[in-house]
């Protein structure tokens, strides 16, 4: 646990020096940009969701989870950004810990993660994700994880239910004996996939669920097949 600690305060330490200079870095083409973020700006930050993983079944996450958000709106309201950015994304991360008490087996997870995708793309194209973004754009940056574009005043964002569910699944193949580090694997790239489909078809933004979806049952689905024939 010290090792795992030591090596957490030093991703927040990193995210935090980057988030800080990163206007002031290179300025490169857009798919530069978006093979940093899709290979290191991504996976640095969710490694944070993997160091904090052995707290998925401690006691009291909710609490904890709700307090840190109320820190998050503190420091959004001092302007603090920085922390704010990385205190959203362990609010969030032990919510979605929390969340998996409810799922009573991995029947319920795979449902899940066979009807968010409908969800979360009827929202980015029609409902409430489009109104938001087009017309309360602030909104949206409030409410989402950015990944800071080098050298540039810009980021790619994620939604909070992106994180939330991104930590439910890792979660859920750790409570079910799946495969947490290929998830985890397949959780990260499918953001990284995402943000490169975006930019090759010039969209302003995609749903994320989706690929997080197909990278929560591609590496799992014969242990998944077998958890549910065994529930029968």
């Amino acid at each position: 646990m010290v090792g795992r600690a030591s090596a957490l305060l030093g991703v927040v330490a990193a995210l935090a020096a980057y988030d800080t200079v990163h206007a002031h870095l290179w300025d490169a083409s857009d798919w530069w940009d978006v093979a940093f973020i899709a290979g290191v700006l991504i996976p640095v930050s969710f490694a944070l969701v993997w160091l904090v993983l052995p707290v998925w079944r401690a006691r009291g996450l909710l609490p904890v989870g709700l307090a840190l958000a109320v820190l998050t709106v503190v420091l959004h309201v001092a302007g603090w950004h920085t922390p704010e950015n990385i205190l959203k994304l362990f609010s969030v991360t032990l919510i979605g810990f929390w969340f998996l008490a409810y799922f009573e087996t991995a029947a319920w997870v795979v449902l899940v993660a066979l009807i968010i995708p409908w969800v979360d793309a009827y929202s980015v194209w029609k409902g409430p994700t489009k109104v938001i973004v087009t017309h309360h754009s602030r909104v949206f940056t409030t409410l989402s994880y950015a990944f800071p574009v080098p050298g540039e005043h810009t980021a790619a964002n994620l939604g909070l239910p992106d994180l939330l569910f991104f930590s439910l699944f890792l979660a859920a193949s750790v409570r079910f004996a799946l495969r947490p580090a290929w998830t985890w694997l397949a959780l990260t790239a499918s953001f990284g996939g995402t943000i490169a489909i975006a930019v090759a078809l010039q969209l302003g933004g995609l749903p994320a669920l989706p690929l997080l979806s197909l990278g929560f049952l591609a590496p799992n689905a014969d242990l998944l097949w077998q958890r549910l024939r065994q529930s029968h």
